[in-house]
């Protein structure tokens, strides 16, 4: 079985606890595109982790997890990820964590430069995480970056790389931002320092992951962020700088010869949002106050208060359809229940036409949500584990976006802990 586990919305649905849930079932985890510019929050019998580049698989003895060619390694930030789970009782070793030897290495210089242009930008900026990601990629394309496996090569070879892209990335640093030279040393002498340690994960997974293919292992591809970031599909330029669907599954984790067999889209039983960018089903003042809060909606990776709405349905019926859902994971319905009623962004009206699909471009830009209510349950739900234990009115809601998004929901979360969960009949 080769599953994808992605986000059908802005990001930020809960795959992480999903991933944690389901991997399980799996011997091999695979995060293959991104950054560590979002986190996947779970929470377990063994306390609360918050992964922003390691696999949700980590968190199992049995796992094997691999960062895959697609994903760009901040390696500071890696070996401070895995000291943190270490601190916290989780194994990783090279046997249960391999690092494709053709992803890309983010350096400092990348954070600065992603730093500089949001300064640039001013109130025009794109609410970047400022962790290097949409320049790492740039000069992934560029030809200008550096692959973990060089860490495993000659090092003067890498040096005279390193010194070439240098020299090329300090005229936009210096002629540019008017900004100070990037010191070849200090480059040096990070990657010698953090190198030394992730340099022993390093392998080529793409043998790896065939060979475990043949020998029938069960691999599940794990994304980050959501539909709406992907940088085809979603709310272009405010996405992310990868491909977070899951057709690319196979292509970031360096199996582009596999096939998905099954893709699993997680989203919320309501919207959130972390960053900029339009988001028309935002709802503001007191009843978004009371929905964050209610949803603890705070990014795992900044700590940034999420823009929070009504349950999208022209966003998450094109979220289901970009990421070829075969079943969905609705998270967060135990949220919804102090509300009497429940908002639902039903369309949006552009120039007083109501729109049949989710636009781009100025329609997007300038499209006004329009709200309808479901009649809510006001009952706690998070003892329940089985669908006949629902308040009625929270099983309506249900079959209510199983129907609006055309997709079957398999799995119900109605809480943060990992046994919080409802399988669908």
């Amino acid at each position: 079985m080769l599953t994808a586990i992605t986000g059908v919305n802005w990001g930020d649905e809960g795959k992480g606890r999903m991933v944690d849930l389901l991997s399980e079932n799996y011997d091999i985890v695979v995060r293959y595109q991104g950054g560590n510019n979002a986190g996947h929050t779970v929470v377990n019998e063994k306390g609360k982790f918050v992964l922003n580049l390691l696999p949700s698989g980590i968190l199992r003895d049995d796992v094997v997890n691999v960062i895959g060619n697609g994903v760009v390694v901040d390696i500071k930030h890696l070996v401070e990820e895995m000291n943190k789970l270490k601190a916290g009782g989780i194994n990783i070793t090279p046997d249960n964590l391999k690092v494709s030897d053709r992803a890309i290495i983010v350096m400092p210089y990348h954070v600065e430069q992603d730093c500089l242009e949001e300064e640039r930008l001013a109130d025009a900026a794109y609410g970047s995480t400022k962790r290097g990601i949409a320049p790492v990629y740039g000069d992934k394309y560029m030809k200008k970056g550096i692959r973990m496996g060089e860490l495993l090569d000659d090092k003067e070879g890498l040096k005279e790389r390193l010194k070439g892209i240098i020299e090329w990335k300090n005229l936009m640093i210096e002629n540019g931002y008017g900004k100070e030279a990037i010191s070849f040393d200090e480059m040096w002498a990070y990657l010698e320092e953090y190198g030394e340690i992730v340099k022993h994960f390093v392998c080529d997974t793409g043998v790896f992951l065939n060979e475990s293919n043949k020998n029938g292992k069960d691999i599940m591809f794990e994304a980050q962020l959501g539909a709406l970031r992907d940088i085809d599909y979603g709310i272009y330029p405010f996405t992310s700088s990868s491909s977070t669907i899951a057709p690319y599954a196979p292509i970031g984790a360096g199996v582009p010869n596999l096939k998905v067999t099954k893709s699993i889209g997680i989203m919320k039983a309501y919207s959130t949002c972390v960053g900029e960018g339009p988001f028309t089903a935002e709802m503001f003042g007191d009843k978004a106050e009371e929905l964050r809060k209610a949803g603890n909606e705070y990014g795992a990776a900044t700590g940034r208060p999420r823009r929070v709405g009504g349950f999208d349905i022209l966003a998450s019926r094109y979220g289901v359809r970009c990421q070829g859902a075969d079943e969905i994971a609705l998270t967060k319905l135990d949220v919804l229940s102090y509300l009497k009623e429940i908002p639902v962004c039903v369309g949006y009206t552009f120039n007083g036409e109501m729109l049949k699909e989710f636009p781009i471009g100025e329609k997007l830009f300038k499209a006004e949500p329009v709200y309808e209510y479901r009649e809510g349950w006001m009952e706690d739900v998070s003892n329940c584990r089985k669908l006949e234990e629902l308040p009625e009115k929270a099983i309506d809601y249900i079959r209510y976006i199983e129907e609006v998004v055309d997709c079957k929901i398999k799995y119900v979360s109605v809480g943060p802990e990992r046994e919080q969960y409802i399988v669908m009949p």
